[in-house]
């Protein structure tokens, strides 16, 4: 399978840094727990095994994955994933983390993104042999979907966001977009589908920093950084590979442990955590929790100022809904691996069978995703599956002869969370209210919005706190990607 050229995903580890060889587990390192089994979490768990901790993960469900996982629909009989969850060439800790745990070669990886207009029309976007940023220029001037206004904005505004400095965080992108004069085809076929519907808002409620560091980071930066992968197992088999690298570093993890409460006692100094299976001593805590699932779980922490001002900034946070639609045909539907569809309600689809061995390639299992539409999470099961498949035959006609042998619809309706101008105030630092404790999740403040990559670097994050509080000074945050080309001086 093709790989992202600036990662070798062949040899894990081999090229990104902060991926050192293991200690040797050694007595004298205190005890961490890590309360759930999410990316994040198991990010920092494997962190901190890599650096010979004894590190025990309570996950309160029976399998790992957090958001990022998979299971059994019983109605369908099929191995699901929560949602379809996609990398990027410039995801370096995600992509660190999976080369850790020796599963970065069941990542399938494609430089094409393919869009389609109603009736079937094409257009391709990939890197050329130009230097970045214009590596993506001919394929846009190409493309199209996009008429001559529509390049002439989208050129004038990727321009303008990449001599753009400091990005103001109290400016929506809604509001920047309306000052930039952006066509109406600009707006739909790009910023409000490619990226709202990336950063999963409404474009009055993205912040401008994120949506310039998307801009950035997957079309400007380097040819490589927009790469996309995606899985070719379920997500939550791929999180195995965490289970199987914790338990060769004497790590372990608890499954089906709800946390309920925690104590810090000063005269041990270590932690007191409450589950429903019995108490777990800990000198270190990290709270890899969603922002909803922290709060749930702060009236049962040790109360002062700080914790009060945590449960205030979590209330500023807001989910938004991404929905899935999964359909089964008896014959392929088209030949190609994904796809960004035009002008309707379903954005993105994916094309499952052709890129996970598992599935009959003779047939097509398709994944629709709907992203940033809270009308149709609205919608009854019924409603939403004619929806999609009437709009799924406007632009690959095929399905019209093709039967469909089962479908399903999946509302993940706390998907990721919001990025409204002025939320970086609210996204919690790695550090706690209380002592040998640490957070890390997707919500903290990592500089990236809601993705796998924020909460992986959230989880190197506190894997390297808990190192340098004891004096350790390593590296385990994977560095961002370099500019390359003409970047490498505009940058």
């Amino acid at each position: 399978m093709p790989a992202s050229p600036e990662h070798d995903l062949s040899q894990p580890g081999q090229n990104l840094p902060g991926l050192d060889q293991p200690d040797a587990l050694t007595s004298s390192k205190p005890r961490v727990t890590v309360v759930g089994g999410g990316v994040a979490g198991l990010a920092a768990a494997c962190g901190l095994a890599s650096a010979g901790f004894p590190v025990t993960v309570l996950e309160r469900r029976g399998y790992l994955g957090g958001r990022a996982s998979s299971y059994l629909h019983p109605g369908a009989g099929e191995i699901i994933d929560n949602c379809q969850h996609v990398l990027f060439g410039c995801c370096t800790n995600l992509i660190g983390f999976y080369e850790r745990i020796g599963v970065a070669d069941q990542i399938f990886w494609d430089s094409r993104m393919t869009l389609i207009e109603p009736g079937g029309r094409r257009s391709t976007l990939s890197p050329s042999r130009l230097p970045a940023p214009l590596h993506g220029l001919p394929a846009v001037l190409a493309a199209r979907c996009f008429s001559i206004a529509d390049k002439l904005s989208l050129g004038f505004a990727f321009t303008s966001l990449m001599l753009l400095r400091k990005p103001d965080p109290a400016r929506s992108l809604a509001e920047w977009l309306q000052s930039h004069l952006q066509s109406r085809g600009a707006l739909a076929r790009f910023w409000w589908l490619v990226i709202a519907s990336a950063l999963n808002a409404d474009l009055d409620q993205i912040s401008l920093p994120y949506a310039a560091k998307v801009i950035r980071e997957l079309f400007l930066n380097s040819p490589t950084a927009g790469s996309m992968g995606m899985s070719t197992v379920p997500l939550s088999e791929l999180c195995q590979g965490a289970q199987t690298y914790l338990e060769a570093h004497g790590g372990r993890i608890q499954f089906n442990a709800n946390v309920d409460a925690a104590s810090w006692n000063s005269e041990s100094c270590q932690w007191m955590i409450q589950t429903r299976s019995g108490v777990h001593v800990s000198d270190l805590l990290v709270l890899a929790l969603p922002f909803e699932a922290t709060a749930k779980l702060l009236p049962n922490l040790p109360t002062n100022a700080g914790a009060t001002a945590l449960a205030a900034n979590i209330e500023k946070l807001e989910h938004w809904p991404i929905c899935s639609v999964h359909l089964w045909y008896d014959r392929e539907i088209t030949e190609l691996d994904h796809a960004v569809l035009l002008d309707r309600d379903i954005h993105w689809m994916y094309h499952k069978s052709r890129w996970q061995p598992r599935r009959d390639s003779n047939a097509s299992y398709i994944e629709l995703v709907i992203s940033a539409s809270r009308e149709f999470a609205t919608l009854s099961r019924e409603e939403a599956l004619k929806r999609a498949t009437d709009q799924l035959a406007e632009f690959f006609p095929a399905v019209k002869s093709a039967r469909l042998l089962k479908s399903v619809l999946v509302k993940e309706v706390r998907a990721t969370f919001g990025v409204p101008p002025g939320i970086d105030s609210a996204r919690a630092g790695t550090g706690s209210p209380w002592p040998n404790c640490f957070l890390a999740g997707d919500w903290t403040a990592t500089g990236w919005p809601s993705t796998m990559e924020s909460a992986a670097r959230s989880g190197h994050f506190a894997a390297e706190a808990i190192c340098h509080s004891l004096g350790d000074k390593r590296t385990l945050l994977v560095p961002d990607l370099k500019p390359t080309g003409l970047m490498k001086w505009l940058g």
